[in-house]
Formats: structure tokens, C-alpha cells, sequence
């Protein structure tokens, strides 16, 4: 198993991203997704960009990787969030998990045991026990979105694992800098009505973005991107499991939500496989 600092660690980046699924969806019925996440990642720029130090000869790299892991995968993703609920989009989320874990092993030679396969399988379930049978009729093409950008996700985390020695909080730094000004420009392309989103936006609504901007980027992706640099993708990605147990448990806080048996008992079914998929033979644990 990892040490328990970096357990605890896996386990804040799958709280501050399930319940960061769940400010979106509110943050969502006021601005355009993609303008969300522009925003999203200017926040996060200003208040990490003076605190870390510049990537010198690798701009050129975190710019492409910027462009599939963030503005393409951003603007899927919750374009497609914004025609589904919070719990559904989380469940198609977890689709990220099996897509790091096969392009690691293609592309990285990275070993999927068999155990490892099974603690996934097993997880699903759970999740799938979790989201219930969801209503899917006519929000295909949100659905498609989401799967879409759960794919370049995972290959924007192989393209990370491939980049020369940096940090986390660097990465994630220069990566909100680039993704702010792409996110801009898929914004303008692709959205409207910009002015009167930001003019008629509420206190409430700001404050989601400042969750977004510095709780789910800065801290998530700090926290991840030290995980990812340290670790194998396989031995990491099965935290995100873990995800839709906290947007669900975000969604009874905050959206008023109710839990149910099979809700609880999908739950733990997700946590006892990742708890699984964890348990690595001594000898693979990196230094």
C-alpha cells in the first residue's frame, strides 16, 4: 500500500473533486461551462503563478498538454455536465479510471494485474448501485460529452507521467496560466450571452468559482499532480474512485439529496475495492 500521507492525499483529491462536480453544477445554471472553467483557471493562475518557479524549456510541452488535459477535457466534461445531474456525470466520470489504467500499460509498459482489473470491476458495481438506473433518455450527447473528456483526461495524465523533473505545484500553476487563455477562446467560439453571465452573477455563484479556482484546482490538482509524478498511474488512478461516494455525499448537503440503502451500500462497495486495488506487493512501492 502507498504510505498513509499519500493515502490521505488520494483520498482529499477525490473529496475536492466530487464536491467540486457538485459547485459546478450549480455554478453551471448561471454561466456557460466553458466560461466556468475559464474562470476557474484564471483563479487558480493568479494565486499560484508567483509562488512557483517557471518551467524553462518545457513550455512548449505544458502548453499541448494544457490544450487535451484542460481545454478539451474541461469543456467536454461539463458542457456534458450541464445536460446531466451531478451523480450520473460522476458515475461516467469513473470511465477515467479504466482509460489511465489501459494507456498506462500501452503506453507507459505499465503492469494491470489481474487483482487490479477485478478492484475496478468491483467498483463499478458500486458506482452503478450508487447512480441507481438514471434517466438517460435524450441527454445522449451530454453523456457522449462526459465520456469524451474522460478520455482526455487520461491521456493528458500519460502525456504528465512522460514530462521531464517538475513539481506538482508547478505543473498545476502553468497549466491554469495556459488553460485560462484556451478556455477564453473556446468560450468566445463556442458560447455567448459572456457579458451579461458575468455582470448578473451572484456572491453565491462567484464563490462557487472561487471553490473551483483555488479548493478543486490549486489544492486537488497540487495534490494530484505530486501524486502522479511520484507513483505509476495504476496505483493512484484507483482513488478516483472514490469520487462519486463524496459528490453524492455533496449533493445530500448541499443540494438537498436524499441517501438511500442501495445508495449506502454502493458506497462501500467502491470503497472496499479501492482499498483492494491499493494492496500492492511490497516490492513495487517506488521510492
Amino acid at each position: 500500500m502507498l504510505p498513509w500521507q499519500h493515502t490521505l492525499m488520494g483520498v482529499a483529491v477525490a473529496a475536492t473533486w466530487g464536491m467540486g462536480l457538485v459547485f459546478a453544477k450549480a455554478a453551471i445554471e448561471h454561466f456557460p461551462p466553458i466560461l466556468l472553467m475559464a474562470l476557474r483557471f484564471a483563479v487558480t493562475a493568479l494565486v499560484l503563478v508567483w509562488f512557483v518557479p517557471r518551467p524553462v524549456g518545457q513550455y512548449r510541452a505544458l502548453f499541448g498538454i494544457t490544450v487535451v488535459a484542460s481545454a478539451v477535457q474541461y469543456s467536454l466534461t461539463f458542457s456534458g455536465l450541464a445536460g446531466l445531474d451531478a451523480s450520473i456525470t460522476a458515475l461516467v466520470v469513473q470511465l477515467e479510471v479504466p482509460f489511465l489504467v489501459l494507456l498506462g500499460a500501452v503506453f507507459l509498459r505499465e503492469r494491470a494485474s489481474r487483482r487490479k482489473w477485478m478492484g475496478i470491476a468491483v467498483a463499478f458495481v458500486g458506482v452503478a448501485v450508487i447512480a441507481g438506473q438514471p434517466r438517460l433518455d435524450g441527454a445522449w450527447q451530454s453523456l457522449a460529452l462526459v465520456v469524451g473528456g474522460a478520455f482526455c483526461w487520461a491521456v493528458g495524465q500519460v502525456l504528465i507521467r512522460r514530462l521531464e523533473a517538475i513539481d506538482g505545484l508547478t505543473l498545476t500553476a502553468w497549466m491554469a496560466v495556459f488553460a485560462g487563455g484556451q478556455l477564453v477562446v473556446m468560450s468566445l467560439l463556442f458560447e455567448q450571452n459572456h457579458v451579461v453571465a458575468l455582470v448578473e452573477a451572484t456572491p453565491v455563484v462567484w464563490a462557487a468559482v472561487l471553490y473551483l479556482g483555488l479548493v478543486m484546482t490549486a489544492l486537488g490538482y497540487g495534490l494530484w499532480n505530486s501524486l502522479i509524478r511520484r507513483y505509476p498511474v495504476g496505483r493512484v488512478a484507483p482513488f478516483l474512485l472514490l469520487l462519486p461516494v463524496f459528490a453524492l455525499l455533496g449533493g445530500v448537503a448541499f443540494l438537498g439529496e436524499q441517501l438511500s440503502l442501495h445508495t449506502l451500500a454502493g458506497g462501500a462497495l467502491v470503497l472496499a475495492a479501492v482499498a483492494t486495488i491499493q494492496r500492492e506487493p511490497e516490492g513495487d512501492t517506488p521510492p
